[in-house]
């Protein structure tokens, strides 16, 4: 692909569907607060790489208030989201998706979770003391963190691995490079116009993490790839957290 700094629509990938992909009912469910949740999170990792967590302990607290941070720093004028950007590779970036020139019907926010950098970052949108976004985001980081050191110690008991915290321990270290994203697919009136035709917001991928925690603010869309090569939608939840099993974490146990 070419670089773009302002791609036109017509430079974007579309999916054409002749009917509807149904939800995938069979996504692995893993309650958290149930004994036996580890075995059925190790066979979710290897058969899937794909799990949905519930009773994760996240407060619904902290995920309301950072979303409702998110509608309101996505609602600003491109102007003022722009004194954010560009990402370098952290801050704000739109349809422009990492330095490979890749495209995608998308802005986001790109973070570490270091609060003073987030601090100095947005003081230029929020004014002088960011303090609302901050908290906002670091309460639910904080949260997220301890729900996926969880997760992780329980992939390493599932490996019988004497050191519980192999893989908790790079996402708690000081210099862990662990990071924050929030991303916001715009309405497209372009595609109006295109029969039968969908934009695509974020291509097909793998992630190169450990892990990928992800929510979704009750919106379709998200498809997840199986080991036939099929496509399936995930339904969409709202309270509920997905988990990918990343490209670093497959090969760090061998597959």
């Amino acid at each position: 692909m070419v670089f773009m700094s302002k791609p036109a629509p017509e430079q974007f990938s579309f999916i054409r569907n002749s009917k509807p992909t149904p939800f995938f009912s069979g996504i692995p469910l893993i309650d958290l607060s149930k004994p036996d949740s580890m075995h059925q999170l190790v066979k979710a990792c290897e058969e899937f790489g794909f799990f949905k967590v519930i009773n994760h302990g996240v407060p619904m607290e902290f995920i309301s208030k950072l979303e409702s941070e998110a509608v309101d720093f996505f609602s600003l004028p491109l102007s003022e989201k722009e004194k954010v950007g560009p990402p370098s590779p952290f801050g704000y970036g739109n349809k422009s998706i990492g330095q490979n020139g890749d495209v995608g019907w998308v802005e986001y926010l790109l973070l570490n979770t270091d609060q003073e950098s987030i601090s100095q970052r947005f003081s230029s949108v929020f004014g002088d003391n960011p303090e609302k976004f901050r908290c906002a985001l670091n309460d639910y980081v904080s949260a997220v963190k301890r729900m996926a050191c969880e997760i992780l110690e329980m992939m390493a008991d599932g490996l019988k691995l004497q050191q519980r915290n192999v893989f908790s321990k790079l996402l708690m270290d000081e210099q862990s490079d662990s990071v924050f994203r929030l991303n916001h697919y715009p309405p497209c009136p372009e595609i109006e116009s295109l029969n039968g035709q969908n934009m695509i917001g974020f291509g097909e991928h793998t992630d190169p993490q450990i892990i990928s925690v992800l929510r979704s603010n009750n919106t379709s869309g998200l498809q997840i790839s199986l080991g036939d090569g099929s496509w399936i939608s995930v339904p969409p939840d709202q309270n509920s957290f997905f988990v990918n099993v990343g490209d670093s974490l497959q090969v760090m146990t061998n597959g």
